[in-house]
């Protein structure tokens, strides 16, 4: 007997086709198990990762996996197991580390599974280091502080003697009148 395969479903073509353009745009991705949260709580933490910038969806394993194999990240297929929402940043990569280790801490139902970032697989721990560190902005911030230092310290020892100069013509000029 043949066997033949059968064509999938339409509308599960489409779901992957549709995860696998979100993923393509994403810049790190956060795999999560969100049993025994309540829908509110599923609520706040949505609200929470919309406002960094940060796509929540709940996907079946099956199609998820298909959808991230053909984008060649086969390292999350071990983490794709029981109720799993996956979180996409699409423009700040450490944005669900932060925003999902913050909510977990206060809600234990929540766990972090891991994810994907820069072709790698990283952990739960990796997550929580990548949410203790600063923002982008203060990282540039804090490089443009260390850039402009020796500038001015090179600006600051330039203008000494001149400094002197004007020091030393006014203590002339005030000798002068005095003198008068």
């Amino acid at each position: 007997m043949v066997e033949t395969k059968r064509e999938p479903k339409t509308e599960k073509v489409e779901a992957v086709q549709a995860f696998y353009d979100r993923v393509q745009h994403a810049k790190s991705v956060v795999v999560t198990g969100y049993s025994g949260l309540t829908v509110e709580e599923v609520t706040q933490l949505r609200a929470q990762l919309f406002h960094a910038k940060v796509e929540y969806l709940v996907v079946k394993n099956n199609l998820a996996r298909i959808a991230l194999n053909k984008f060649n990240i086969t390292v999350l297929d071990d983490l794709l197991v029981g109720p799993t929402a996956i979180a996409l940043a699409m423009e700040d990569a450490v944005a669900p580390a932060r925003v999902l280790s913050k909510f977990a801490k206060d809600h234990d139902k929540l766990s972090l599974k891991g994810g994907w970032l820069d072709g790698r697989l990283i952990t739960d721990k990796d997550i929580k280091a990548l949410a203790n560190l600063p923002s982008k902005e203060v990282l540039l911030a804090k490089m443009l502080g260390s850039m402009q230092s020796p500038v001015t310290g090179i600006v600051r020892v330039l203008a000494g003697p001149v400094n002197k100069l004007v020091y030393a013509l006014d203590a002339v000029a005030k000798a002068k009148a005095k003198a008068a």
